[in-house]
C-alpha cells in the first residue's frame, strides 16, 4: 500500500505542479484565460485547506492529493505520470472510510473524472450551470450512492 501522509508546507509547490500537471491532462475545455484565472486561486487554495492529503511515490515525494471539507470533496488531482496505478482510488478509499467523503462536483466536460467516481459509486445529484466563478463549464454534483467496493478493509486503510 502507498503511503498516505498529510501534506505539508514544503510539500505545496510539489502540490501545485500536480494540481497544474493534471488540469492540463484533463482540462482541454477550459479556455486558457481560464486556466491563468485559475493559478493564484489554487496557489491560496493550496496554503489555507488543511489537511491536504497526500499519496507518496517510492521516493517520498507527493504523485497525488485530496483535500476533504465536510464530507465534500473539494480536490483530488493524480500527477499525470502517476495515473492509473492505484494513487487516486487509494485516497478515495481513505477519504470515504476514514474522513466521511460522500459528495464531490466535477465539470461536465471532464469525463474521465466522472467515469471515475462513477466507478467508485458516486452518481449525478444535481447540476449547475456555471462553474463557482460564473464561467460557462456546468459542474455536476455527485453523491455517494453505493457502497465502495474495495479489496482492503476500512482498518486496513491509514488513520
Amino acid at each position: 500500500m502507498r503511503s498516505i501522509t498529510i501534506a505539508a508546507n514544503a510539500d505545496l509547490p510539489r502540490l501545485f505542479d500536480i494540481w497544474e500537471a493534471s488540469v492540463q491532462a484533463t482540462h482541454d475545455f477550459l479556455h486558457p484565460d481560464d486556466f491563468l484565472l485559475l493559478v493564484p486561486i489554487v496557489e491560496r487554495t493550496l496554503r489555507e485547506f488543511t489537511p491536504l492529503h497526500c499519496v507518496r511515490d517510492e521516493a517520498g515525494q507527493p504523485c497525488a492529493f485530496i483535500g476533504v471539507s465536510e464530507g465534500m470533496i473539494e480536490m483530488l488531482f493524480v500527477d499525470p505520470r502517476h495515473r492509473g496505478q492505484g494513487a487516486g482510488r487509494a485516497l478515495m478509499e481513505f477519504a470515504i472510510a476514514q474522513l466521511g467523503a460522500t459528495l464531490v462536483d466535477v465539470y461536465e466536460q471532464n469525463r474521465q473524472a466522472l467515469g471515475f467516481y462513477e466507478r467508485l459509486g458516486f452518481a449525478v445529484a444535481g447540476r449547475s450551470e456555471q462553474d463557482p466563478f460564473g464561467k460557462p463549464y456546468p459542474i455536476l454534483h455527485l453523491e455517494l450512492t453505493a457502497p465502495l467496493r474495495s479489496s482492503r478493509s476500512a482498518a486496513d486503510l491509514p488513520a
